[in-house]
Order: structure tokens, then sequence, then C-alpha cells
């Protein structure tokens, strides 16, 4: 049994699960300050029996092991939230194997190895709701260095007369601060639901995040990218548009025409729908189990 903790900015899930994919019991508890918060994980935790606990949480994240706040958060637009201790407070409270991933990556392992990626050493998740995260897997493997990626703030081609100058509080106009749900609301005045289907606004993002595929085809290499996340999972009517723009985007250069030829299964939804985010958790957790 693993115990997974996905901790994300509205709501934290706990689940239980096994190697398998199967969980057992899943609990939610609002995101509120640290303290609170990871003390409602800790009730939930305490009834369980597990071997490992698996943490897959929103970042930024101090990932590097040799760092005295090695699973701490770092500086984060989450009010409160800079500095909290995760990792270390779960693995000395439990006294069992603990790791930590961010959400993204966490959903990229999961997707690795129950979803639509199984079998893939190269594949890409991606969520798009209030921000905009990317996991990145490498040869069986997260990316990351001194610190992880947060591709989900590059720089990408915008779309023909859009002006738009982008929610994000740091960088303005890159990729999150274009195609968020916050920004998305920005542009239309309206709740990402409310927003219609031939609203112009979803030109400039499938226009806008086909540029950023186009990155990501070119840097990574992926075998398949997944996209899920509030923005994306209730219009499963920009694949298409979004396909043909990526197509259009590389241009048949080198091997890419076998993306052309392929692309409806590269660039689709995750296969474990919105459970990749809990089962990313799980997935974490039986990394820190050598599994």
């Amino acid at each position: 049994m693993i115990a997974g903790l996905e901790l994300g900015g509205t709501k934290c899930v706990a689940v239980l699960g096994d190697a398998d994919g199967t969980i057992i019991e899943r609990v939610s508890v609002p995101t509120t300050d640290p303290d609170t918060t990871l003390t409602a994980l800790e009730a939930v935790l305490d009834r369980w029996r597990f071997e490992g606990i698996g943490i897959a949480a929103f970042g930024p994240l101090d990932l590097d092991r040799a760092s005295p706040t090695h699973g701490d958060l770092a500086a984060t637009p989450k009010p409160g939230w800079t500095g909290a201790r995760l990792l270390g407070r779960f693995r000395d409270r439990y006294g069992v194997p603990t790791a930590i991933q961010t959400d993204v990556e966490g959903a990229a392992l999961a997707e690795g190895r129950w979803g639509a990626a199984t079998g893939l050493a190269d594949h890409v998740y991606i969520t798009i709701g209030t921000g905009v995260g990317i996991g990145a897997i490498v040869r069986g493997q997260p990316v990351g260095g001194v610190m992880h990626g947060e591709a989900g703030h590059m720089r990408v081609g915008r779309a023909g007369g859009d002006g738009f100058s982008g929610v994000c509080p740091f960088h303005g106009d890159c990729l999150e601060g274009l195609v968020s749900g916050p920004a998305i609301g920005a542009r239309t005045g309206l709740a990402g639901s409310d927003v219609p289907a031939d609203h112009p606004v979803w030109d400039a993002v499938v226009a806008e995040l086909a540029a950023a595929l186009h990155n990501l085809v070119l840097t990574l290499a992926p075998a398949r990218i997944a996209i899920g996340g509030g923005v994306f999972a209730g219009r499963p009517e920009l694949f298409a548009p979004l396909r043909a723009a990526l197509v259009e985007s590389l241009a048949g250069y080198g091997r890419t025409a076998m993306w052309a030829a392929t692309i409806d299964t590269r660039v689709g939804p995750p296969g474990l729908g919105d459970l990749a985010g809990p089962m990313g958790a799980i997935a974490v957790g039986l990394g820190a189990l050598g599994r």
C-alpha cells in the first residue's frame, strides 16, 4: 500500500493505493494555510497502513537533494506557503520511505505506468487550469537539474493580432499568462465554462499552445503529449485544431512528418483522465520504494 498526497492550489487529495494502480480510498481537503491543510492530511493518513508515501505538489519546489531545504516549497505565489516543509514533515512523522515531485511530473509518471503513455520512455503531461504545468519524462525519468522545469512559463510565438498582455505576475505573456483559466477569463470577462465554443479566444489559445508544443517536440522529442486540466477537460473540440496547428508549425522538418502521420495518437487527453493527479502521487510513492 502507498499513501499518495496530491497538493493543489484549491484542494489537496489523499489517496491510498497499490502498485497496480487501484485506489482503495480517496479523501479531499481544502487548501488553506499550510498547518491547517497538512494537519488535515495527517489525520487521514493516521487511519491508514502503508509502506511508503508519495507527494505530488504544486510548486515551485526545492528538489535539490543536496539542499538543506530539499522537499520544501520555494518562493510561490500561493500566499503563506513559501518555505512550507513537506517532504521532511511526512517522512519524520511516519518513518517510511517518502518521495516528492511536482504535481505535473507525478501525473506524467502515472501516465507512463498506467495511462496513455504506458510503455513509452519519452512523453509529456500538460495541465492547463489555474496555471499551466508541464511535466516531461525523458528516458523514463523526470527532467530536472538544479531546479525542476517550469516550461509552463516559456515564451511562445503570439497569435497574429493578439495583443493581450497576459496575466502571469512574473512574466506577463508567458504561456501560463496567455492560455490558463485566469488568462481566458481576463481575455473574455467570462468564466471558462461560459465561454462559447465559437469565441475567437480559442483561436489565440490554440495558436499559442501549438507554439509551445512545437518547442517541446523539437527539444524533448516526446512520443506523446497528454493535455489535461480544467481548461481542456470540457473542451475536447480543441484537440483537432490544436493538432492541425502543430502539424503546420512543424512544417515537416526532419522526422516530424512522423508526427503529422500519427498526430491523433501523439497529442490527446490523459489516459487516466482526472485521476492522473492522484495516481501521480502513488507513482511518486512507488519510486520511494524503488519500484
